[in-house]
């Protein structure tokens, strides 16, 4: 059964069907919790009681922790009262994809091969930083297995379904975090990125989704794709997705790729706006094919950075499409992965990631070493690029998203399902998805933002200055 949806162009009708507190963002929480005209009780449970009522038809949970949820809001209540908050989102229900470690928890990350009975005694770093700002930690979000492909489905936890149109797809990996989103389950979600697993689904599932320069946001363990591979903020709004980056985005010992700490917020400039930046805007970076509404749409979004005084022209970056660079290191990441599981354990994976892995066992040293040299001169282009613009705009993805019976048709010739993400991944660049508007069925279509390397706040300001524009509207409750 289809979602219900409010116009995408209406600012009023913009929280329309959620539940009035679930409908608040993280922002407004803390402010409403410092007020005491809210408490993390209430919300916790309002949220709870949303993804009871409603998860059964997404499917987004993995894991869900009811009890430990109202633990944690109970003592955050307590310091709430007695003035003494930890961090910056004490009491702000939080999900986490199935990736990611939480102390306790399995993360057996969509996978059969993953033995859950393991010790689960350490938290990433995302996890500890959400912890020590007293977070409440609802569980764990679905994601395909250990993040292969662009799709909402895995042999651990079947299918995540699009909360727009219950027959299509969220997109993935991160599927689970971005239809949680959506659905109002929750307002932060800390997702992951090797090749557009964050902005993927946050285009096909209406949020907004954010991947930060390379080792802005510390990660551990270290993911089979390496330094591919990044821990995202995944939010329904752009300032929610900068207060989760300034808690996320703080070092950690565990990764030495890590950035130092940034000094100010990464709220502090989201209001500045975009007049007099240079934007480049690329229908299809030179050598995609678009679906012709998403083309409509994404070049009417870049018309408002026009609107809004950004110097804005038509240009292509002057690249050819880097996937067989990317497939390179995506196919050697999968053999390296498959292989560290003993063979009873490795029949478990599911066919199509088992096909990426047998493509990547042949990749010798040497093929490897020059797919580096090859990496390191698309960045180096990247770099001149940027000294003449401050942002380039794209569509997030070529094709809206797909119906779930097309999707599982394609599973292993087409796991990489956007041209538009992983040439940001190879280049270590900020790229974030916001939502631009809705196709003639009523699916979401993203916009993507890519700034320089370390540029993250020029494209986190350049999002909110368009969600501010061009608000988009949410999901009417109709389940």
């Amino acid at each position: 059964m289809p979602a219900q949806i409010a116009s995408a162009r209406n600012p009023g009708s913009q929280q329309q069907g959620l539940d009035d507190i679930t409908a608040l963002s993280a922002v407004e929480l803390v402010d409403h919790y410092r007020a005491r005209t809210l408490s993390p009780v209430q919300v916790t449970q309002a949220v709870l009681d949303r993804i009871e009522r409603l998860d059964r038809h997404v499917n987004v949970f993995a894991l869900l922790d009811a009890d430990g949820a109202n633990a944690s809001a109970r003592a955050s209540e307590d310091r709430w009262q007695r003035g003494e908050p930890l961090g910056l989102v004490d009491g702000v229900p939080v999900a986490l994809k199935d990736l990611i470690l939480a102390k306790g928890w399995p993360t057996l990350r969509g996978s059969r091969a993953v033995d859950p009975a393991q010790e689960w005694n350490e938290d990433a770093p995302a996890t500890a930083r959400l912890r020590e700002h007293g977070a409440v930690l609802l569980g764990k979000t679905t994601t395909s297995e250990f993040g292969w492909k662009g799709l909402g489905d895995s042999p651990l936890t079947g299918i995540t379904r699009n909360p727009w149109n219950f027959a299509h797809t969220p997109g993935g990996s991160s599927g689970g975090s971005a239809a949680a989103a959506a659905f109002g389950f929750g307002p932060l979600h800390v997702a992951t990125d090797g090749g557009g697993s964050t902005r993927l689904p946050s285009a096909h599932s209406g949020v907004f989704g954010f991947k930060q320069t390379f080792g802005r946001v510390p990660v551990y363990p270290p993911s089979q794709n390496g330094s591919l591979f990044h821990v995202t903020p995944m939010a329904r709004t752009v300032r929610d997705a900068a207060l989760l980056l300034d808690v996320i985005a703080r070092p950690d010992w565990r990764d030495w790729n890590a950035l130092p700490a940034q000094e100010n917020s990464w709220r502090t400039d989201l209001d500045q706006g975009v007049r007099g930046l240079r934007v480049a805007f690329s229908p299809a970076l030179g050598y995609a094919q678009v679906d012709p509404g998403i083309a409509q749409i994404v070049a009417d979004a870049a018309k408002a950075f026009s609107d809004l005084g950004a110097i804005v022209e038509q240009v292509d970056p002057g690249i050819e499409d880097p996937i067989d660079l990317f497939q390179t290191f995506w196919f050697a990441g999968a053999a390296k992965l498959v292989a560290s599981f003993d063979a009873d354990r490795r029949a478990l994976i599911e066919p199509g990631l088992q096909a990426v892995a047998e493509k990547g066992r042949p990749i010798d040293a040497v093929t490897y070493l020059r797919a580096v040299d090859r990496r390191e001169e698309l960045g180096r282009h990247f770099n001149r690029f940027h000294q003449q613009w401050d942002l380039l705009l794209t569509p997030t993805t070529a094709h809206p998203a797909s119906a779930i019976e097309a999707s599982e048709t394609d599973l292993v010739v087409r796991p990489i399902r956007s041209p538009f993400t992983y040439p940001f991944n190879l280049t270590q660049q900020p790229a974030a998805s916001v939502p631009a508007g809705l196709t003639s069925e009523g699916l979401p279509v993203g916009l993507q933002i890519i700034g320089a390397k370390f540029a993250d706040a020029t494209v986190l300001r350049a999002a909110r200055a368009f969600e501010q524009a061009r608000p988009f509207a949410r999901l009417k409750d109709s389940a």
